[in-house]
């Protein structure tokens, strides 16, 4: 009776998996008769429906960041909050060493040096800006049993609240700059850059470009210069170049300008992320951010840190 039961239930999951995928193949065919085209890639027979899902289902850019839980590494830390006339209101400039040992890892402070209210009176963050830092690229304590593997840490949003909630979504913003972020009020399906629809809000681009002497694809996403009022409230993205390994499709580097204005919080960010390689594995070796937001109830936060990763170890 059981069989008899689950044999429809195949069929039917087969045939919306089937669907679905049929539906995301003609959405990739018609963003592909959207994108501007270089001479080069035009007489490289460059496959750009097989390139847009690559893009869209890309996880490279993520697992760089992961794997950075498994490897010891020297970071250069120099985080600036400045007040509404630009001045210099707190800064943290650090060198700390991630050590990991044992399927643990930790955290040495090698040299800070801070300046204002960069710290509370208990020795917590002052500024937002600083515990998502903290959150990417410091250690509190001894951390075990990570691994690099994907499927090990989803990011969703809706299983978090208040801080963490905040943090994951950074990270869906920063991981996954063009898909859809749950959870976000006013602004998460604005994201998803690949919706049929919202495509047509902008230019794409493919070119061959080198990075760091490797052969890449540099994909572009750029808002349209002339677009309506009501348009313009569906931007996110201003613009995205990210450059892909030609021979193994890794995002090499990405640089992007997100900005918005939901009345209850406005926020106007630029990072770009730079990456290297060690013992096989993709690694972040610089990361870039400029940013200013503001959210209800909150001070207004302009920040702006750059964060240098160097000497790993495995």
């Amino acid at each position: 009776m059981r069989r008899y039961l689950l044999t429809p239930l195949l069929f039917w999951g087969t045939l919306i998996q089937a669907q679905t995928s049929t539906e995301d193949s003609l959405d990739n065919i018609r963003l592909a008769q959207m994108i501007n085209l270089s001479e080069v890639v035009v007489s490289s027979n460059l496959d750009i429906s097989r390139f847009i899902e690559q893009v869209k289902r890309d996880t490279t850019f993520y697992k760089a960041f992961k794997n950075l839980r498994v490897l010891g590494f020297t970071s250069s830390n120099d985080i600036l909050l400045r007040d509404k006339k630009g001045n210099p209101s707190a800064r943290l400039i650090s060198k700390t060493r991630q050590v990991r040992e044992a399927g643990c890892r930790t955290m040495q402070v090698l040299e800070e040096n801070t300046q204002g209210d960069f710290y509370d009176r208990d020795g917590g963050y002052n500024y937002y800006t600083a515990e998502l830092y903290a959150g990417l690229f410091f250690t509190t304590g001894k951390v075990c049993g990570e691994t690099n593997m994907l499927r090990s840490s989803r990011l969703n949003p809706r299983e978090q609240r208040g801080l963490a909630k905040h943090k994951e979504q950074l990270k869906m913003l920063l991981f996954n700059p063009g898909h859809k972020v749950p959870g976000i009020p006013l602004m998460g399906d604005k994201i998803d850059l690949f919706d049929p629809q919202r495509a047509q809000l902008y230019d794409f681009s493919i070119d061959y470009a080198d990075r760091n002497g490797e052969s890449c694809y540099l994909f572009s996403i750029k808002a349209k210069d002339k677009l309506r009022s009501g348009e313009l409230d569906k931007i996110v993205v201003d613009r995205m170049d990210t450059w892909f390994s030609t021979k193994t499709m890794e995002v090499l580097s990405r640089h992007y300008t997100m900005s918005y204005d939901a009345g209850v919080y406005d926020f106007n960010v630029q990072l770009e992320a730079e990456m290297t390689r060690f013992n096989g594995l993709l690694v972040p070796k610089v990361l870039r951010y400029v940013g200013n937001w503001d959210v209800a109830f909150k001070k207004r936060e302009r920040g702006v840190f750059t964060a240098t990763l160097y000497d790993f170890k495995q």
